[in-house]
């Protein structure tokens, strides 16, 4: 069976092309991270939502005109990595350009699972490429099998539309933290994630560009090789061994917060799921105390109508901005 559908976008080929391959601009409308090697041979790997991983192979590249993937799914037997094919043409149309995908390979029951996929991805192009914002990403996770990575890829992508506001005149924008403003504070949680790589004997390299793109990069490079760990072993932690089930929740919970405190910054909310908060609060009760005095504050009280969020937040030990300031 093969899925076939066109949507037409208001800017040029090169910019469709872009849109289609680039890890960055994938980010804004299918991914929450995105590994691409352009070339013919090169590997691709896609986080399309929380614990939803698409993996193959890069099979032709034709630049502004033609990319055709060898297309499946981690984890997923009957459509494994590099099974079926995807192929996205793009051809001028006027001012603005034509871009068909065809899905080949696939039984009936996958098209038709696949065609709920890429009809929802692919409106959110065509919103991206016309508004400049394909809006939150309404894909859901499963929450009932949540673990400290998966978390962790929730939490990234609630914080990626507020990482999107920040431009380098924002650096000194004060947060919660009065020693991170905004600048420090995107470093800090890039550091962060170099630092939980490490624990795990990885190397995160950190990336150039803005700071959507340097968190986005660090923060999946983190997770992946957490999600390689032995949840039941131990890691070298910041002061000494500590379980890796213990550590794993430092993931989710340094970027939610920190997304947190960018998002008071910019006088934003995070679209994040309750059920996420709720999950990494948990973990982190036994040891987000341990860290108060250097990582965090004392707790505070939390607003009679805060939302889960709110309560985490309060319980690290931040005040909002709205009320600090009163």
């Amino acid at each position: 069976m093969t899925y076939t559908k066109t949507v037409s976008l208001p800017v040029s080929p090169d910019e469709a092309f872009a849109l289609v391959t680039e890890p960055e601009r994938l980010r804004r409308w299918m991914t929450v991270s995105a590994y691409v090697d352009l070339r013919a041979g090169g590997d691709f790997r896609w986080t399309v939502a929380p614990g939803n991983y698409a993996a193959g192979t890069v099979r032709e590249v034709d630049p502004g005109r033609r990319v055709v993937l060898g297309w499946g799914w981690d984890e997923l037997e009957d459509l494994p990595a590099d099974s079926s094919t995807v192929t996205v043409t793009i051809e001028p149309d006027g001012d603005g350009s034509l871009v068909t995908l065809v899905h080949e390979g696939l039984t009936a029951d996958q098209e038709a699972s696949h065609a709920e996929g890429w009809n929802h991805f692919l409106g959110r192009l065509e919103r991206l490429a016309a508004a400049g914002d394909a809006g939150p990403n309404t894909w859901p996770i499963a929450a009932e099998d949540l673990t400290p990575m998966l978390a962790a890829e929730a939490a990234l992508a609630a914080v990626q539309p507020v990482l999107r506001l920040i431009t380098a005149d924002d650096a000194d924008r004060p947060t919660p933290c009065p020693e991170l403003p905004v600048g420090q504070l995107v470093d800090h949680l890039v550091r962060s994630m170099v630092g939980l790589g490490a624990m795990v004997g990885a190397t995160v390299a950190e990336a150039d560009g803005s700071a959507e793109h340097r968190v986005s990069v660090a923060a999946d490079q983190a997770i992946t090789a957490w999600r390689g760990t032995d949840l039941d072993s131990m890691v070298a932690g910041p002061v000494g061994e500590m379980p890796a089930s213990v550590a794993a929740t430092l993931l989710g919970a340094e970027i939610i917060l920190h997304g947190w405190d960018l998002a008071q910054a910019f006088d934003r909310t995070l679209d994040v799921s309750d059920v996420v908060v709720a999950y990494l609060h948990t973990l982190s009760e036994p040891i987000l105390p341990t860290a108060r005095g250097r990582s965090f504050a004392d707790e505070v009280p939390a607003s009679p109508d805060a939302t889960p969020l709110d309560r985490f937040a309060a319980f690290a030990g931040r005040t909002p901005m709205r009320v600090a300031t009163r």
